[in-house]
């Protein structure tokens, strides 16, 4: 029974462990402004960015499903140009620092690289604890990302909505592909190794390369 008093809203979020851990979250939040205005203060303490998506319940919801979308899409194209970058000769590190200030930029390559081959470093000059330096654990695994591209794609198929989705719909077959080939608990940006094809090397010694 919700009390009578009772304020509800969706509030998921984005940024990861690392955010988590550092208490710079993004949370999205959907439900009434009362509600929201009601719960800001109390998220603000886990996040610097806390959005009230709109006043239906599930806007917050929509909100994530959708930059998920996007961001499983940009790590299959990061990881594409990352892997033709480099069999054309190019340095990985010199290719992922002119990216990333070239139109090229986004998230998944300035912020959680998936080559190993490139270190990222954090606002004290340090070298980010990305999950391509560590195996690819820890992160956003797979079977999760999978999780959210099905329930964007879903609705996308909605009747009343009917959105295209080409591109969401080809980056999720190959999510499934890397699931079906057991990992899918690895981080989603072991999508660098399936594409290079070397998904099964690192398995012996732990450690994947560039």
């Amino acid at each position: 029974m919700v009390p009578s008093n009772a304020s509800i809203i969706d509030a998921p979020v984005s940024g990861g462990i690392t955010a988590a851990a550092a208490g710079t979250l993004t949370f999205m939040c959907g439900g009434k402004e009362s509600a929201f205005k009601r719960a800001e203060a109390v998220l603000k303490l886990m996040g610097i960015n806390v959005f009230h998506c709109g006043s239906d319940d599930g806007m917050g919801q929509i909100t994530k499903i959708c930059n998920n979308l996007i961001l499983g899409i940009s790590m299959g194209a990061v990881s594409e140009g990352m892997n033709l970058g480099i069999k054309l000769g190019m340095d990985p590190q010199k290719l992922a620092d002119i990216v990333n200030v070239s139109s090229g930029r986004c998230w998944s390559s300035d912020q959680y690289n998936p080559c190993p081959g490139v270190t990222l470093l954090d606002d004290k000059g340090q070298p980010k604890g990305i999950p391509s330096k560590n195996n690819y654990q820890g992160g956003f695994v797979v079977d999760l990302m999978r999780k959210d591209l099905d329930l964007a794609l879903n609705a996308a198929k909605n009747k009343d909505i009917q959105a295209n989705t080409p591109l969401g719909s080809a980056v999720s077959q190959l999510y499934d592909m890397i699931a079906q080939r057991g990992y899918g608990n690895k981080d989603f940006g072991f999508m660098y190794q399936f594409i290079k094809g070397t998904e099964n090397l690192g398995e012996d010694t732990k450690s994947y390369g560039a």
